[in-house]
């Protein structure tokens, strides 16, 4: 490694200010990454970091490196209360790799509170990746301004809450369901459009209106005797 000639100089300052240089380029704080693999099991990831190392060889010429991929790095996911916002993490994904001041290899493995396993600080060691930010090349389009969305990159899939006016909106170009022991829903008035299909039992508690008829148990016709004759429509 070539001398910082600043080492030669007759400054006392200046040579603080490179020794403080110097410390500061072995202590890490956050850099953005990208995804290599991704483990569901173990919610971790290995992630390639996106910015370069700076080398400067004998000649004094300075060049850039790839930085080690760092393996088994937590992925934080939005968690509390017993409930967590999970994503399908991919390679290539970009994350940002947040460095813990301390070695986290103890809590990693047994939570809790721990001491230290290895005395070094803010090493590439102790990173924890955080899902989302974007750089220009990836950037998603079509964002809200004035709602909360969870949805897919294309947008063709949403779960929007607008603040202001309080109306919930789910959007897609595929198929949604609903799996559930029991199901309810609580509405004013519900209009469905498209065919409705049913498997199972039908239970209807009130009067059911068939273009403005009442089409219910207490609709009958008069009229008629028993059969193979059919009745007329309702009236």
């Amino acid at each position: 490694m070539a001398i910082d000639p600043r080492e030669r100089y007759a400054d006392q300052e200046e040579a603080m200010r490179a020794a403080m240089d110097g410390s500061r380029a072995s202590l890490w704080t956050a850099i953005p990454g990208i995804v290599v693999s991704f483990d569901p099991v173990a919610v971790t990831a290995s992630i390639q970091p996106a910015i370069k190392g700076v080398a400067q060889g004998q000649n004094g010429k300075f060049s850039g490196i790839n930085l080690p991929v760092l393996p088994d790095v937590p992925v934080v996911f939005p968690h509390g209360g017993g409930c967590t916002l999970t994503f399908p993490i991919e390679p290539g994904d970009e994350v940002l790799v947040v460095f813990a001041a301390r070695c986290i290899d103890a809590w990693w493995q047994s939570g809790g509170v721990q001491y230290p396993m290895e005395p070094r600080m803010h090493d590439l060691s102790d990173g924890f990746a955080i899902p989302g930010p974007m750089s220009q090349a990836k950037k998603i389009g079509g964002i809200s301004t004035t709602a909360v969305q969870l949805r897919s990159d294309d947008g063709a899939a949403s779960i929007s809450i607008d603040p202001s006016t309080h109306v919930v909106h789910v959007e897609t170009t595929g198929a949604a369901s609903i799996v559930a022991e029991i199901a309810t829903v609580t509405a004013t008035n519900i209009s469905l459009t498209g065919t409705v299909s049913i498997t199972g039992n039908l239970l209807v508690s009130g009067s059911m209106i068939n273009d403005g008829k009442n089409i219910g148990k207490s609709h009958t016709h008069g009229g008629v005797s028993t059969g193979t004759g059919h009745t007329s429509a309702p009236d």
